[in-house]
């Protein structure tokens, strides 16, 4: 792009330099593995909700929601509208038994519960999964990049890997928090200067563009079909999308390492339901300049949907503002990459590195270690970033397609370990590789759509681990102390507290204050219902 000039320059750069010179600055802070993992505990819970907002909820937000919208209208709110449900169940049965047992890797519970061989299988997933994500993440800020200058694709993705991986590597996860803070402020201004200019232009009303989209059958949002080949339907939302989410959210190391960081278990749940109610506003304000850009431009077809939002910016040539709008992408992106690179590393120091290659090292050497794999791992992210640049779809759903395939094995083998009695671990295994060609199946040979693939893997996945692990090692005589039944005993059997300031540590027991999740879950449906017959 000719046009940038040297003010929108001048902000990039300012704004990339000032998250280097934050990660400078806390890296003083950084002094052991456990500091680089978690920091000393002491981040507010304020700034850990922010964070896991600006990873997931802005991740490919700016580029991908509008790209999804323009092209499938506003009924692909409904892949969204479940976070209200998925913190309220994350913050009652997952974090409570992360919290408790002081753990950095999150899969070390799959150790404790059944075994070794779950915890290596859940973290390799983990760490495949990461880097095909993680990737698409870098491509979208390389896109950025290449948009605005002209620098070819590959080299913007190499550069900005090289600024992600120098501040993370050097301030560990207190780094990739505080950045996320300001990569969280810097996205929703350049939304919300963004949205204000596109009505500003709009060459009808709000109101006159809404009605228009209506009639075009961009603003039906509720699809009340229960054809399982349709991908956004209120059934697929609410039911499939608050299984694969719950994963997400509840059994991934990026996002809960976060809330280990956390001073206390009421601050780990803070920070979480922080997002539970401001997902569905950023979602829905990112989905709707979707919809207002198609009315804009009339459904003219793109060579990249995901260059809308910049493409826009070029053209209003308001002073600064595409500068402001590349820093917003960048951020939405580098607070993915960053949390990825950061928890990678963590779960290949501590899963493997730690476990079976060099025990009983010194807090240094581990860190040493860590920063090591955050350099290894950012080298392994940029080769599929690569191959992302071929694709020309919206980026958002791309990624969330990808995540389908391997969330329903997550899914049961963690809701295997909260509740079952007689699962075992060789049972286990037998049902994750039976729901992995369930779900390639249900893929290539079926019509069914991508939501829909976590439920069935999951289904098939703990329908075959009761089954084989009944017939391999027989019915066991009581339940494992990791599972919630297993948990409220022993606290029980040891006189340990139930709650803590008011909150509880028992997995299972739901906070009186979770409950307004679920209140605000149902207002936002009746209110996407009534802003659809509204119109």
């Amino acid at each position: 792009m000719d046009n940038f000039g040297m003010l929108n320059w001048a902000i990039l750069i300012a704004y990339l330099l000032i998250n280097l010179l934050m990660g400078t600055v806390l890296s003083r802070k950084v002094q052991s593995a456990e500091d680089y993992y978690l920091g000393n505990r002491t981040t507010p819970w304020w700034a850990i909700g922010l964070s896991v907002m600006a990873t997931y909820v802005s991740a490919m937000s700016f580029l991908g929601g509008p790209a999804w919208s323009y092209g499938s209208g506003m009924g692909v709110m409904m892949i969204q509208i479940n976070y209200p449900l998925v913190v309220f169940l994350v913050i009652t049965l997952f974090l409570p038994f992360f919290y408790n047992s002081g753990v950095v890797s999150i899969y070390d519970y799959q150790e404790r519960r059944f075994g070794k061989k779950a915890r290596g299988v859940m973290s390799i997933i983990f760490m495949m999964t990461q880097t095909l994500s993680s990737a698409a993440v870098l491509y979208a800020t390389a896109l950025v990049l290449s948009f605005i200058t002209g620098v070819d694709v590959k080299y913007a993705i190499l550069a900005i890997s090289l600024i992600a991986l120098m501040y993370t590597m050097m301030g560990g996860i207190t780094a990739v928090i505080w950045t996320d803070v300001l990569q969280a402020a810097v996205l929703l201004v350049g939304a919300v200067i963004i949205f204000y200019a596109l009505i500003d232009r709009m060459p009808d009303s709000l109101g006159a563009s809404l009605e228009a989209l209506q009639a075009e059958g961009k603003m039906n949002i509720m699809d009340w079909s229960f054809d399982l080949g349709v991908s956004a339907t209120v059934w697929s939302g609410v039911i499939a999308m608050t299984l694969y989410h719950v994963t997400v959210y509840g059994a991934n190391q990026m996002v809960v390492q976060r809330a280990l960081a956390a001073k206390n278990i009421g601050d780990a749940k803070k920070s979480f339901m922080f997002m539970g109610f401001a997902a569905f506003f950023i979602y829905f304000l990112f989905l709707l300049m979707g919809v207002l850009f198609y009315h804009y431009y009339q459904g003219r077809e793109f060579d990249n949907g995901n260059t809308i939002v910049l493409q826009f910016a070029a053209e209003y040539g308001m002073p600064g503002l595409l500068g402001i709008v590349a820093a917003a992408v960048v951020a939405a992106s580098m607070s993915s990459l960053d949390s990825a690179l950061n928890s990678l590393a963590t779960v290949t120091t501590v899963d493997f590195y730690e476990k079976y290659f060099k025990k009983d090292a010194s807090s240094q050497h581990y860190l040493k270690a860590s920063r090591l794999f955050t350099v290894i791992w950012a080298i392994l992210i940029v080769v599929p970033a690569i191959l992302f640049a071929e694709n020309e779809g919206s980026v958002l759903e791309l990624l969330t397609k990808a995540g389908s395939y391997f969330v329903g094995a997550k899914l049961s083998m963690y809701g295997l370990g909260f509740f079952s009695k007689h699962t075992t671990e060789r049972g286990l295994l037998v049902g994750v590789a039976t729901g992995f060609v369930a779900v390639w199946l249900v893929a290539t040979q079926t019509e069914i759509s991508w939501p829909w693939f976590c439920a069935i893997g999951a289904g098939v996945n703990i329908l075959v681990s009761l089954v084989a692990s009944l017939l391999i090692d027989g019915r066991q005589a009581e339940y494992s102390p990791y599972t919630i039944k297993g948990q409220k005993a022993m606290f029980r059997e040891q006189g340990l507290p139930t709650e803590e300031a008011g909150w509880s540590l028992l997995p299972g027991k739901v906070d009186n204050i979770s409950w307004l999740l679920v209140v605000f879950f149902v207002i936002t449906m009746l209110a996407l219902y009534l802003f659809t017959v509204g119109i």
